[in-house]
């Protein structure tokens, strides 16, 4: 916002942060905050969307990441989001066959996958049902594990290693702020992981393919900007990203006793080692 001209103090009253911690009860309360202080714009993840819209219409609202705005019921197109949102996509659900893929590459004898989702969203139930879809195109077993919430995280993980040879998590705001306790008792249980945000590589992960989220962050500066300049957010389409990652963790591979491929390791954009 500063290298667009928006300084705090200066041209811009108050940037105001809070922290969700990836809970539905404080995503709420925090949309019912910023809607009650009049807030001239709100830059949020998808999660929180859809509590800013049953609330407001008119204060404008860009999602910086969201994984299936249209699926989700964010915006009417792509092209013409209509309303007070628009944003930046990673078409998080149209990249699940490119995970399973990879999970497959490293893992050429996969024969059970299980899919963390939280199914309380939206878009992870799309994301589920895409990931069940190319894994059984792949002539693998997809084992779902369905949570709706932080208490069913550690409890999906129980007797999961007999069931299960590699998990695949579909990244949203619950699963992402837990990316520690999930790496872990992936870990725990020797099940190499995939996750759509390189974070989840970045706390303990084996792999992620998926939108550069900094990226995408940046280019939110610029819908504020347009915004703050005028421009209604029914009129600027959504942008899908066009630049995406993959990150390989290779102390993660070492301590799963795993030798990740030579070619797969040549197209990594970020190796940690």
């Amino acid at each position: 916002m500063r290298e667009l001209g928006w300084i705090e103090g200066r041209n811009v009253a108050a940037i105001d942060y809070r922290w969700a911690d990836g809970r539905a009860d404080r995503i709420a309360e925090i949309a019912a905050e910023f809607v009650r202080l009049k807030v001239d714009i709100i830059v949020t993840g998808g999660n929180a969307v859809l509590a800013i819209r049953k609330l407001t219409s008119t204060i404008p609202v860009v999602f910086a990441v969201a994984v299936d705005p249209v699926g989700s019921g964010f915006v009417d197109t792509l092209s013409r989001p209509g309303g007070n949102v628009t944003g930046l996509s990673i078409q998080g659900p149209d990249l699940a066959g490119k995970r399973t893929e990879l999970l497959r590459e490293l893992l050429p004898g996969l024969q059970r996958l299980a899919v963390l989702a939280n199914v309380a969203y939206p878009a992870a139930r799309q994301e589920l049902a895409e990931v069940q879809v190319a894994a059984r195109a792949l002539g693998v077993k997809d084992v779902p594990l369905e949570i709706r919430g932080e208490q069913d995280i550690a409890p999906a993980f129980e007797g999961l290693k007999a069931r299960a040879e590699a998990l695949y998590i579909a990244s949203e705001a619950l699963v992402d702020a837990r990316q520690v306790v999930i790496n872990a008792l992936a870990l725990g249980a020797q099940l190499p992981t995939i996750w759509g945000v390189s974070g989840g590589v970045q706390s303990g992960g084996l792999m992620s393919y998926g939108a550069s989220l900094p990226a995408l962050f940046r280019r939110a500066a610029d819908y504020v900007d347009q915004i703050l300049r005028g421009a209604k957010p029914a009129d600027l389409p959504v942008e899908q990203p066009t630049k995406f990652e993959l990150v390989i963790n290779l102390k993660t591979a070492k301590a799963l006793g795993l030798n990740v491929p030579p070619a797969l390791l040549a197209r990594a954009d970020d190796v940690i080692e």
